[in-house]
């Protein structure tokens, strides 16, 4: 069985308020079409962090809207898609009602962003969201934020915010949730991050290297285990990817059980060639089913 770990649909009635969304992301048949085609059976419907919020008033608005019509397409296409719900982070003493909500509608993800107006994961308010994940086994995922992303203050480019800004935000939410001890305070929770973790794949040497260097010196505090440690048990989504080194890179951070194939659609709808990183013949076939869907339903399991 083969998942999409990463996807993404707009309801047409939150895409009319952003920006960016309104083409191409409310296409629900395109997609099965690719799927079909390329025979995925089943993708993961994530919020692609937008900026309706902004227009329709906050975010309990969206919410209301988004939540309903992610669990609608849900169940029209039984089997095909599996939703991935949003809360109202502007407003946290409604943010329980909506969890219950989000379950109520059988949608089977927490879709975060990295950031909120600079408030990143590790923050307090999001520890009973994180409470919520564990106790009904919900994977927590996270996508890059779009809005205000770390660096926004310093660089606007059409170009290099969305290749620099969004996965360094990535980034720097895992460093932070490290830092901050929530991965220890929430044994529980499966996290998955969008596009390997941003950079992390590349300077995970340098985070374990520079932690140990720091703590002879007793200049930071003792994590309790290495940073690579907490990274080898988090997952990462591939978001696309047509690079095989990117994949192998990932590898080196995270055994191939931690890894999720993802197309990133609309955004990517090059199945072909991201499909064929993981068939790749330099894999397994164990770590090729693992990588392309087991890892995802036994999130779920």
């Amino acid at each position: 069985m083969t998942v999409d770990a990463h996807s993404h649909y707009m309801p047409p009635e939150v895409a009319a308020n952003t920006a960016f969304f309104k083409q191409f992301w409310s296409d629900a048949d395109g997609q099965l079409r690719l799927m079909d085609e390329y025979h995925v059976d089943q993708a993961v419907l994530l919020y692609p962090t937008s900026d309706a919020h902004l227009k329709m008033g906050g975010w309990q608005a969206v919410c209301k809207i988004y939540n309903q019509r992610i669990a609608d397409l849900v169940k029209a296409r039984a089997g095909r898609f599996i939703g991935g719900g949003i809360l109202p982070v502007d407003q946290p003493a409604s943010i329980q009602a909506e969890l219950t909500r989000i379950k109520d509608l059988g949608l089977k993800v927490l879709s975060l962003a990295s950031s909120y107006e600079g408030k990143y994961l590790d923050d307090p308010v999001f520890d009973e969201v994180f409470d919520f994940a564990a106790r009904h086994k919900m994977p927590v995922h996270v996508h890059p934020q779009i809005m205000n992303p770390i660096g926004t203050e310093r660089l606007q480019d059409p170009l290099l915010s969305p290749v620099l800004e969004y996965v360094f935000d990535v980034s720097v939410c895992i460093g932070k949730m490290m830092m901050s001890g929530v991965f220890i305070k929430h044994p529980g929770v499966n996290f998955i991050f969008a596009h390997f973790g941003g950079v992390l794949p590349i300077v995970k040497e340098r985070f374990d290297s520079t932690y140990g260097m720091l703590r002879r010196r007793q200049f930071v505090k003792d994590l309790g285990k290495t940073p690579g440690e907490y990274f080898s048990r988090l997952y990462f989504d591939m978001s696309g990817t047509r690079s095989v080194g990117a994949l192998q890179t990932a590898l080196e951070m995270a055994d191939a059980g931690h890894i999720l194939w993802g197309s990133d659609f609309p955004a990517n709808q090059n199945f072909k060639d991201s499909l064929g990183v993981v068939s790749q013949q330099v894999l397994s076939a164990d770590t090729r089913n693992l990588i392309l869907g087991q890892n995802f339903k036994s999130l779920l399991a």
